[in-house]
């Protein structure tokens, strides 16, 4: 037995909006056998729109009943039914939602007839409710009212039954079926291809335009955990309205997939993305020649338009290197902007320091340059070979000097301990301190995957 049900709203998810209108049509699998509708009173304004859209104004809610008093009713009509609508997981997060906020609890098998369309009756240009029933020859006197709704939906199922030759209906219903749960415009092709191997995967909207990234080990379960659930936020019921396609990367391993997720987040700038859009680098050493000529070393927070000689994520690390550069080269701490105050300079050289004049500045200069190109050699090269995409071929993740480098996938046969020879094998990306984190992390979990040139 099927409940073919269609609601209206105040807006576009559960969590902060009510309903105004619900319609039910008990249907046998051949006909509709019964029917329920009422108005409901939300509690809440009806926006303009809305009304424009519905027909439903605050006048005509006003008198009706509260959700908690026709909850129990709607519950027994759809307690032991499959739940049927078009968009099938809009309007059962709706009802779910507030019918749990009644005390009842609601869990039913479901079946979509915008999905099920695409798949029994396919070609059309839009599987919209109102486009398919008007391609159709579907009457609907009362468009965007419940009861219009829910009578043109149930004519619509009762096509899709008749036509059900391959019967897709009984495939969605099979209870490892994930087709129900698929947002309702994404292909169920598109999951199916999804391999269990580690990668990143895209998700496009119906332009094309990638609106989110993420990385897994597994790419078929990451994807489909996306799906499950029924959480009726306005972030997620927007985030999965428009999912229209999902693409992936292999990685080979999960390490190379943190690393290009960053990376493609960074390009990319996806909508719904949150976590790493906003990741810079925090602070850095920075260097720049003063009016009289001399190397200032200073820590600063990040800047764009500035290369630091080094990056941190505290201004704590950075200050602490900086005091023990001071220290084995002999810098003056004022002159590094480490001592602040008006006292005298409190520094390695205070007797004859550069910042009383009584060190000359080509002096001072090379002992900066010196803690710079010190700095830099200390800064350590080394490459990550781990697992690659195929049984042929490894992945390599480069750190020079410090900073992240590129990745790539190379032979298992090339020799990867000749630098020079592997940079040109490597794509180069922008990097930045949550990169080369994980990265190092990774080196000291798994040193014998480390790699280090001289």
């Amino acid at each position: 037995m099927y409940a073919i049900v269609d609601i209206e709203t105040t807006g576009g998810h559960a969590s902060a909006n009510g309903i105004t209108e619900i319609a039910i049509c008990i249907h046998d699998g051949i006909k509709v056998i019964h029917k329920y509708a009422t108005l409901i009173n939300p509690r809440v304004e009806i926006p303009t729109y809305i009304t424009t859209l519905t027909g439903i104004s605050n006048d005509m809610v006003k008198n009706a009943p509260y959700i908690e008093q026709v909850a129990g009713d709607i519950y027994e009509l759809l307690k032991d039914k499959i739940f049927v609508a078009h968009n099938v997981n809009f309007d059962y997060s709706f009802v779910r939602y507030h019918l749990a906020s009644c005390g009842y609890t609601l869990q039913n098998s479901k079946l979509c007839t915008l999905r099920l369309s695409r798949k029994i009756i396919p070609g059309y240009p839009s599987y919209s409710l109102g486009k398919l029933c008007h391609q159709l020859g579907i009457e609907n006197n009362a468009r965007h009212r419940a009861m219009g709704d829910a009578e043109a939906t149930s004519i619509l199922f009762s096509l899709l039954i008749e036509k059900d030759i391959e019967k897709q209906i009984l495939k969605a219903l099979k209870q490892n079926s994930k087709e129900q749960v698929l947002p309702p415009n994404l292909p169920k092709q598109d999951v199916q291809n999804l391999p269990n191997l580690p990668g990143i995967y895209y998700f496009h909207d119906q332009h094309g335009k990638v609106i989110y990234v993420g990385k897994a080990k597994s790419l078929y379960k990451r994807v489909c955990s996306h799906f499950s659930g029924n959480n009726p936020g306005p972030q997620r019921q927007e985030f999965l309205k428009n999912i229209y396609k999902v693409s992936f990367q292999l990685c080979g391993t999960e390490l190379v997939a943190f690393v290009l997720e960053a990376i493609e987040i960074k390009r990319l700038w996806p909508k719904y993305n949150r976590a790493l859009k906003k990741y810079e680098h925090a602070f850095g050493i920075y260097t720049f020649e003063d009016q009289r000529g001399l190397l200032r070393l200073a820590v600063d927070k990040h800047h764009k338009a500035m290369n630091a000689i080094y990056t941190c994520n505290t201004m704590a690390e950075a200050r602490n290197l900086l005091i023990q550069l001071i220290d084995r080269f002999e810098l003056c701490p004022k002159l590094c902007f480490i001592q602040t105050n008006t006292e005298p300079c409190t520094g390695p050289n205070k007797e004859n320091c550069a910042c009383g004049g009584l060190e000359t500045v080509a002096t001072y200069n090379s002992k900066v340059n010196n803690a710079i190109e010190k700095l830099n050699e200390a800064l350590p090269t080394y490459a990550i070979q781990d697992a690659g995409r195929t049984d042929n071929e490894c992945s390599c993740l480069l750190i020079e000097k410090g900073k992240f480098y590129g990745l790539g996938f190379v032979s298992n046969y090339f020799n990867i301990n000749s630098l020079e020879n592997l940079k040109p094998h490597l794509m180069p990306y922008p990097g930045n301190d949550y990169i080369k984190g994980i990265i190092s992390g990774y080196a000291a979990k798994f040193p014998e995957r480390k790699v280090v040139f001289a």
